[in-house]
């Protein structure tokens, strides 16, 4: 294991991060919403995009906190959110 600590990301590198992930997020929410109308939310399918949707959720919140921890003091409020 390399004992070296990696290089956190650049503000630049969470801003063009996050607009790839907020795009990503809201495709799928488009995406869910489909499936849900169309086979309601009981099916398996449609209910695999809702748990993706939340997972999705998950992972922009921790993006969030990590933009927050590798830039103390730099305006990174929204940028995955």
């Amino acid at each position: 294991m390399n004992s070296e600590s990696p290089l956190p990301l650049t503000l630049e590198e969470h801003r063009e991060l996050g607009q790839e992930i907020r795009g990503a997020n809201a495709r799928l929410r488009e995406l869910c919403t489909m499936m849900v109308g169309v086979y309601g939310f009981e099916n398996r399918a449609a209910h695999s995009f809702v748990r993706l949707t939340e997972a999705m959720d998950s992972l922009r919140q921790e993006l969030q906190r990590q933009a927050a921890l590798d830039l103390p003091g730099d305006p990174v409020d929204g940028i995955y959110l």
